[in-house]
């Protein structure tokens, strides 16, 4: 089910009428502004010209002639409009307050400080337009000790804990392949704006929203922090209850904890009812105090199965967590996220068409896509923007082009 245009069934997209000014780049930002783009908001994304945004330039090219064209770009990037503009450019300042006159929500992710010293902060932009939904997204976020610091999701990584509880208490520290510091704070990020939003349509006032990617990722954490909050200490070992398991060259996930009646029903699964009346797996909390064990047990019986394969089904028919290790090739080819339309295929100029991973929701029932491809060349909506949006003459623009305040593609 390869899809070129969006699915959702709405009558009308959730966000239709709202205007997204981006000021931001890389991935946290982004990927909050494209999820607003997704539910119909126009995005109107700010980039430097010459350069654009950092992300054009990482990872595969989706158009071998270009070096611009990366796929992270694009799916960063998909259904927003590039208007290229020198922030630095003192005759910037007019067109980004004309801008702002027309949005309704302005994002951005840079250094604390850097949209203070161009003019563009909360508080300048609140001066003009008290209603506007403000949000910024930071490492540390826009106050304390840390605020200043340069923030990468690796770096947040590191800091939060979270490379430490990694280790298991047994292995190196290590970089994570998951950008999860970026990508929860661009959730979080959408989530407070369409908040806000809704306030703004209750009773015109508008917000200001300090996201920080370090409090996302130290709040996603299930059972440490909490624990620690409150007298406890942590557990620097394998998390309980979850075994990896190779079966074959394939590996099977499976979970023992859970629903109280999960247990029970394992015990019946594995052929040891006995060990439901057994003093150290009596509990949840003496199952986790006698962990080892009970994990040696489980092992072992899976160890019985002759492939991942029937080792799941088995597992499943008994109403037992546990499901098949893939790797990434394997998700992407996967059946269930095609029925699902997780990976639609938009139009791409330089490639003919490119795939990329949809909203992870579905709206009315049905998944949605984004409604156009991602910026292809930096500024390229730039005179369409100028133009009809903000409504400049021609002879305007080409000054504007002159000067070097704004750019669009030769």
């Amino acid at each position: 089910m390869t899809q070129t245009t969006p699915l959702s069934t709405q009558d009308e997209p959730l966000l239709a009428g709202i205007t997204v000014l981006d000021f931001t780049r890389v991935l946290s930002g982004p990927f909050a502004t494209r999820l607003l783009a997704d539910l119909g908001a126009t995005v109107i994304k700010i980039e430097r010209p010459g350069d654009g945004d950092e992300t054009r330039y990482v990872g595969l090219q989706l158009d071998p002639q270009r070096i611009d064209q990366s796929a992270y770009f694009a799916r960063s990037n998909a259904g927003k409009k590039s208007i290229a503009i020198d922030l630095a450019n003192p005759g910037a300042r007019g067109i980004v307050m004309d801008l702002v006159a027309k949005a309704d929500v302005v994002v951005e992710n840079f250094s604390p400080g850097v949209m203070k010293k161009y003019g563009y902060d909360a508080a300048s932009i609140h001066a003009i337009r008290p209603d506007i939904v403000y949000c910024s997204i930071s490492g540390f976020g826009q106050t304390g000790p840390l605020a200043s610091l340069q923030a990468y999701a690796h770096l947040i990584n590191a800091i939060s804990g979270m490379m430490e509880l990694d280790r298991g208490g047994d292995t190196p520290p290590k970089a994570s392949n998951l950008q999860a510091a970026d990508v929860l704070a661009g959730a979080h990020a959408f989530g407070a704006i369409c908040a806000a939003l809704l306030r703004r349509f209750r009773s015109g006032k508008g917000a200001y929203l300090d996201v920080s990617m370090l409090e996302c990722l130290v709040a996603s954490d299930d059972a440490n922090f909490p624990t620690l909050l409150n007298g406890g200490t942590v557990e620097r070992k394998p998390r309980i209850g979850m075994i990896v398991q190779k079966i074959g060259d394939r590996y099977v996930a499976m979970q023992n904890g859970g629903a109280p009646h999960m247990w029970p029903r394992l015990v019946a699964l594995i052929g040891r009812p006995e060990l439901a009346n057994d003093p150290r797996f009596a509990n949840p909390a003496s199952r986790r105090e006698h962990w080892p064990a009970l994990r040696d047990i489980l092992q072992e019986w899976l160890g019985r199965f002759e492939s991942v394969d029937q080792a799941v089904e088995t597992l499943a028919a008994n109403r037992i967590p546990g499901v098949p290790m893939l790797n990434p090739e394997e998700v992407v080819a996967h059946p269930h996220l095609e029925h699902r339309g997780f990976f639609p295929t938009l139009p791409h100029p330089g490639r003919g068409t490119m795939r990329l991973t949809a909203p992870p929701f579905h709206v009315d029932g049905a998944p949605i896509a984004p409604a156009a491809p991602a910026p292809y060349l930096i500024g390229q909506d730039t005179r369409m923007v100028l133009g009809e949006v903000l409504g400049y003459a021609a002879d305007r623009i080409e000054a504007l082009h002159a000067q070097g305040v704004v750019a669009s593609p030769a």
